[in-house]
């Protein structure tokens, strides 16, 4: 098989969010953001995993993302679209019982125009500047909004990733002086939020990127482990190049072995220069470019040939592979491409 195998261990994502439901303590609901195909890992066996393990409110990002989750999960749990109520969208979100989190006055007026009696939820902008009503708007139609009882208040935090931001304190300052007398259950905190402590909980937290081992939540374990085959191997002699470009020249005899991924697979072309693949414990530094289908790797160091490399495992987790190429854990998991061999262990 030349295709490289992805496995998905879904009793680690039940653990990060039991975890993490543990951390939102004292009568907090923990709900799980399970948009863009459960961060690349496929959203219906994640978001069956986790409805297993508890999880009765999911987040999506459009609606399209909550058709999946509600014929994978069936109606018995809370489905929430973080895009809100888009034009288009009416006969979707009625059909399949969708709570759309109205993020404007015009979202608001189709909602109530069109679907009068159908549940729904707010989303404020507490100075992020990407979604929700701002304090003005907001201030404008709080006693319509509150008199169709909204199923649920939420905002987000921009930098909850670093604890000490002064950003922290004064969105949650924003969202108790636009929220503290609604009498409507609150969400502000996704997974940094939650780290962040109790003041930050509310009446339900979203944990996303640390359900799937990410970044910020260092206890997660790890979720996603990638073997990538090696097709060939080669001694490449001093003085010769390596991959497109020249751009890697060797100093000394090197054993190279060609495995069998690339950028067309979601691997950041970035992460030439910094990235290692591993066999064991052992690192083994990407040579030359990435390209679309085939890295180059230095198995000089290996007492025999692999059959595959990893590039992601116990030895080098989202996180560090996303610093090689320059990016986030996020970036990584949600560009892991449609070739691969995938296989689900545990859940």
């Amino acid at each position: 098989m030349s295709t490289a195998n992805l496995t998905i261990d879904l009793d680690a994502l039940v653990a990060n969010w039991r975890a993490l439901d543990a951390a939102s303590d004292g009568g907090v609901e923990t709900a799980a953001v399970v948009k863009a195909n459960g961060y690349g890992l496929g959203a219906a066996r994640v978001s069956r995993a986790l409805a297993r393990a508890g999880a009765r409110q999911f987040f999506v990002a459009v609606a399209e993302e909550g058709a999946a989750i509600r014929d994978a999960l069936g109606p018995d749990v809370a489905i929430y679209v973080f895009s809100g109520h888009m034009a288009g969208d009416t006969d979707m979100i009625s059909d399949l019982g969708l709570i759309p989190m109205l993020n404007s006055v015009e979202q608001l007026l189709r909602h109530f125009e069109s679907l009068p009696a159908h549940p729904f939820g707010i989303q404020l902008d507490t100075g992020m500047n990407r979604l929700g009503m701002e304090p003005a708007e907001w201030a404008a139609v709080r006693d319509i909004a509150l008199a169709q009882h909204p199923m649920m208040i939420m905002s987000h935090l921009a930098c909850a990733d670093e604890p000490n931001h002064a950003m922290n304190a004064r969105q949650l300052r924003a969202f108790r002086q636009m929220t503290d007398d609604c009498g409507v259950p609150r969400s502000l905190s996704a997974t940094g939020g939650i780290l962040l402590g109790r003041a930050f909980h509310f009446d339900l937290t979203r944990p996303g990127i640390g359900l799937y081992g990410g970044a910020p939540f260092a206890a997660a374990k790890p979720v996603v482990t990638l073997d990538v085959p090696v097709i060939q191997t080669r001694t490449v002699t001093a003085g010769e190049t390596v991959g497109y470009g020249n751009t890697w020249t060797a100093q000394t005899d090197t054993q190279v072995a060609t495995v069998a991924a690339g950028y067309a697979d979601g691997l950041i072309r970035a992460m030439g220069p910094k990235g290692m693949l591993f066999s064991g414990r052992t690192a083994c530094k990407i040579l030359g470019r990435v390209s679309m289908d085939l890295i180059t790797v230095d198995i000089t160091a290996l007492d025999e040939v692999p059959k595959s490399l990893s590039l992601l495992g116990p030895e080098q987790g989202v996180d560090t592979l996303a610093g090689a190429a320059g990016t986030i854990g996020y970036e990584i998991l949600t560009s892991l491409g449609g070739r691969y061999n995938r296989r689900y262990t545990g859940g």
